[in-house]
């Protein structure tokens, strides 16, 4: 979706710059979760995407992150509505757009280390922004205070290819500039979840390795792409070669996730880097990955490679103590054990948290199942195992939190 760079072992970054999940899962998370019981009977403070997804509602996510303007529907994509990715950002060097980034908080963006070789005092960021050559009158555009490159990032293709860029002044959020949702250390993305990778990098890759760039007024792009697990992925990569496969087997390390078809075809692509990989989760969406490497766009058997989010939450917390977290906790119950049901895993939680055994106010909500503890400043989701159904889970949760 412009130039593009490679290492040593043939890995191409996404920029212009020379596992299933298991189920039985207990979170907290400041929104209103959404579920569906295993039998499909839909209740109506349920309601989610993921079968077996419960939670309790409190007030919902914050407007700071919800859900983008637009209706979403880079190689194989279509045009966006404009504002509809409230948290894309362009990173430019000069005049030039090298990468993309996601909004995270008032003065900070996520993008890839890889994007930033340079003083910093050569980026700027811009918000706002929707056709790269028909400027909006939304367009906002910021310098750099500090970048922040993970310390274990050393060349494309390595951990660590995230970085963290400091705004001089704090971000005023509206109706196209907003933050997008993180996930906490402890979420996993399932295999096949069908997510987003918005940008403004190449759209086709030709055939001979010819890489064609963006048309005027060159929009922002999206296309949507399943999540592939990274053993999957390694296997994929190891399926037959090309000359810019990166050397070695199992190219693909614990931080990172792929995204894409094994008949390629949709990808992110040169221009794309350090943007978003962003996952629709009951309602609000989350930033599940940054754009990270590849080999070449779109190829068979060689889908785009993204840094996870989730194994840098606490790094990101250190440098942004404030910024909230989706499911900020979460431990994983066997469902063969006594903290499989939902009473003893209540117990196990909250009876040990602080923060949610001095709840003190309940809030009534509508709905057939009555009473629902709305928590003041967290939500429990509960995953269970099919076919705990939503009742025996609203009965043994309630006498605990009210």
């Amino acid at each position: 979706m412009g130039g593009e760079t490679e290492d040593g072992e043939g890995r191409q970054d996404r920029g212009y710059v020379p596992g299933n999940q298991e189920p039985g899962l207990l979170g907290f998370s400041p929104g209103c979760g959404r579920g569906v019981t295993s039998s499909g009977l839909e209740q109506r403070w349920l309601g989610a995407t993921t079968p077996g997804f419960y939670s309790l509602c409190s007030p919902p996510f914050s407007s700071a992150c919800e859900q983008p303007m637009g209706s979403p529907r880079i190689v194989g994509g279509n045009d966006a509505k404009n504002g509809s990715w409230p948290w894309q950002v362009s990173i430019r060097e000069g005049s030039n757009h090298i990468c993309g980034g996601s909004l995270i908080a008032e003065s900070w963006v996520v993008s890839a280390a890889h994007c930033f070789n340079g003083d910093k005092s050569a980026y700027h960021v811009n918000l706002g922004e929707y056709q790269l050559q028909n400027p909006s009158e939304s367009l906002v555009s910021f310098p750099i205070k500090e970048i922040y490159r993970h310390p274990s990032y050393t060349d494309i293709g390595s951990s660590g290819d995230i970085a963290l860029v400091e705004l001089e002044t704090p971000v005023n959020f509206n109706r196209v500039i907003r933050p997008i949702c993180l996930p906490a250390s402890s979420v996993e993305f399932p295999a096949g979840m069908e997510c987003w990778v918005t940008g403004w990098g190449d759209t086709q890759y030709g055939g001979e390795g010819e890489v064609l760039g963006l048309e005027a007024p060159k929009t922002l792009q999206e296309v949507q792409v399943p999540l592939i697990d990274r053993d999957t992925c390694n296997s994929l990569f190891n399926t037959g070669s090309y000359p810019d496969d990166p050397q070695g087997t199992d190219p693909i390390k614990q931080d990172m996730i792929c995204a894409g078809y094994p008949e390629g075809e949709k990808d992110a692509c040169q221009g794309d880097s350090g943007g978003p990989l962003v996952c629709e989760w009951d309602n609000a969406w989350l930033l599940a990955g940054v754009v990270s490497w590849g080999v070449e766009c779109a190829r068979p058997n060689r889908p785009g490679v993204y840094i996870l989010l989730p194994p840098y939450a606490d790094w990101i917390q250190g440098y942004v103590p404030t910024i909230p977290f989706t499911l900020r906790s979460m431990s994983v119950m066997q469902h063969n054990s006594a903290a499989a049901s939902p009473l003893g895993a209540l117990r196990n939680i909250l009876g040990t948290s602080p923060t949610h055994t001095r709840l003190k106010q309940v809030k009534r909500i509508g709905g057939p199942l009555g009473l629902l503890g709305a928590l003041s400043h967290c939500l429990v989701y509960l995953c269970l195992v099919p076919p705990l159904p939503a009742m025996l889970l609203l009965a043994a949760a309630v006498p605990m939190i009210l």
